[in-house]
């Protein structure tokens, strides 16, 4: 081998050994990211033992790491909100039996407190079809609890199937009957939400399968707060452009998750959104770099809120601390964990010339194994941007694990396996404004 070529082997060695060292760096970072915000320290990053603090108090100390300046002078943006929680057991018996929570049954996140032994009245699809039958059997139900069969539901017709939904939702979540609460029964995946009110009935959600006419004795512990003017935060920073400092690029990720049900279940929400953050904060340290310093100035905001109804950012657009108009494109995040299959890109249809180059830089490059476009839809943050007709993508991975607003969406479901790629999508993205 001649000198020059063993300079050029040396030259190229070295090369890839400094981007494998960066790469591993960039997974390493991210893991801990996930792994700290998924953590039972942070509480679900929900409302109850202040975890929604603890994680806002954790990624601001995280945008000072990798270097990102404060967004108009301040790393937060405080806002009020409204949630009912649960932060105290959540306990449900039947016949002597306590279910787990989390794994056999849900409490629906509006209930107010509740405790006590109850006799149970069971409530077929036939008695939710027929409202003669349904007002027959409500004069029985007082101060006992209304067990409603909704087990073989995919068997009924789109119609009756819509009609039955409607009379659980209505005996729910009124109080124009005489039971204390109600108690669903069905086959479905159990999948929790947060609530901004209380309702006026406890109601619970079961996976477990029982034969509803032998049901004597119902056990219920339930203690609920409803939290008045809780503040919350988005979590900001920016990097500034060199050459177009005025036009912004802006990176989202909403960072809180559905907290504590109970004092003895979390949900830990690691790529919901966990992922989304440790994403965002991979592109953050990647132009934070002085050899990688953008055109346009970057803003990156964490997001509070989102799973209460995209709270925090509808309050950024409402209180916008920088101009909206000066935003060229957004990019929101939000489950990123994954990537088996790909990845989905909500608005692809409004903005082609945005997805063309999105999808002819994972051709060059062969990132990620597809990229899918799908409409618009409100169903992340982005949608409070796209409502005020600001450029924005909302892109998420597919494939990988079922896990979403369950307990199982932990640290160790996660594999990860297109995250250097996506990551390195993104940032050629960016790189092409």
């Amino acid at each position: 081998m001649n000198p020059t070529h063993r300079l050029v082997l040396v030259f190229f060695s070295l090369f890839f050994l400094q981007t494998t060292a960066e790469i591993r760096g960039q997974i390493s970072h991210a893991k801990k990211i996930i792994r700290d915000l998924s953590a039972p320290e942070m509480h679900g990053r929900g409302y109850v033992k202040k975890g929604h603090k603890i994680a806002a108090e954790y990624l601001k100390n995280e945008f000072k790491k990798i270097g990102l300046q404060p967004l108009s002078g301040s790393y937060s943006q405080p806002f009020l909100l409204n949630v009912n929680t649960q932060p105290d057991t959540v306990k449900l018996s039947i016949d002597g039996t306590r279910l787990v929570p989390g794994i056999d049954f849900l409490i629906a996140p509006g209930s107010p407190s509740l405790s006590g032994t109850f006799e149970g009245i069971v409530l077929q699809k036939k008695d939710l079809l027929n409202p003669k039958l349904l007002r027959k059997k409500l004069e029985n139900a007082f101060q006992k609890v209304l067990l409603l069969d909704l087990y073989n539901l995919e068997k009924f017709p789109s119609n009756e199937k819509r009609a039955i939904l409607d009379a659980v939702h209505f005996l729910k979540y009124t109080s124009n009957h005489p039971a204390v609460a109600t108690l669903v029964f069905s086959k479905e995946k159990l999948s929790w939400h947060a609530s901004t009110i209380q309702s006026p009935k406890a109601s619970f959600v079961l996976r477990k399968q029982l034969n509803l006419k032998q049901v004597q004795k119902i056990e219920i512990q339930s203690n609920s707060v409803f939290q008045r003017n809780t503040v919350a935060q988005n979590i900001m920073g920016c990097i500034k452009g060199h050459s177009r400092p005025d036009s912004l690029l802006v990176i989202t990720a909403h960072y809180d998750h559905l907290g504590r049900m109970g004092s003895e279940t979390y949900f830990p929400g690691a790529n919901d959104n966990a992922s989304g953050v440790a994403l965002l904060l991979q592109i953050a340290k990647h132009f934070t770099q002085k050899k990688n310093q953008p055109r346009y100035t970057l803003v990156f905001l964490a997001f509070g809120g989102e799973e209460l109804g995209l709270l925090g950012s509808d309050y950024f657009v409402n209180h916008p601390p920088i101009p909206l108009k000066n935003i060229k494109f957004l990019l929101n995040f939000d489950l990123a964990g994954t990537g088996e299959e790909g990845i989905q890109v909500v608005n692809a249809d409004k903005y082609p010339s945005a997805f063309k180059l999105l999808c002819s830089l994972n051709q060059k490059n062969q990132s990620v194994k597809q990229i899918k476009a799908r409409k618009s839809a409100c169903n992340s943050d982005h949608c409070s941007f796209d409502r005020l007709q600001i450029p924005c993508f909302y892109t998420y991975t597919l494939g990988g694990i079922a896990a979403y607003h369950d307990v199982f969406d932990r640290f160790e479901t996660l594999s990860l396996s297109a995250f250097e790629d996506y990551l390195d999508l993104m940032i050629r993205f960016l790189d092409k404004f």
